[in-house]
Formats: C-alpha cells, structure tokens, sequence
C-alpha cells in the first residue's frame, strides 16, 4: 500500500461512521468500474486489431479520401 492511500485510510478513520461507509462506497465502486472499463478494453482489443487492419489496407490501396471533421 502507498503512503499516500495509508494516509487516506487513517484521515478516513477519524470520520464519522457514515461518511466512512460513504467513502468507502466510493472508493470500491471506483475500483469495480476500473476493473470492468479494463475487462472491456481486453475484449475489444481483438476487434479494434481488425479494423486497424482493414482501414490500412484501404489506405494502401488509396480506397480513402482525406476529409476534414465538418464532412464526416
């Protein structure tokens, strides 16, 4: 553990009980979305492989055309 999250945990200490689970709600939902957001980056790696794959070969074979933000 870090002494920067130590420190945390003991200033958390001295609140009151509610705000303790408030907090401590807090922090395991972050920790839950990080862990599901990483999960869902894992999976769509393969597919995000693909495509990179198809829009370079289109590239190569001049399938595209340069078009600025406000013609897409």
């Amino acid at each position: 553990m870090t002494a920067l999250l130590q420190e945390a945990f003991q200033k958390a200490s001295a609140l009151p009980e509610d705000v303790q689970e408030l907090v401590a709600r807090e922090l395991l939902d972050e920790i839950e979305w990080e862990a599901s957001w990483d999960r869902t980056l894992a999976d769509s790696q393969p597919l995000l492989d693909r495509l990179t794959e198809n829009a370079m070969r289109e590239y190569r074979e001049r399938k595209t055309e340069e078009k600025g933000f406000d013609e897409l």
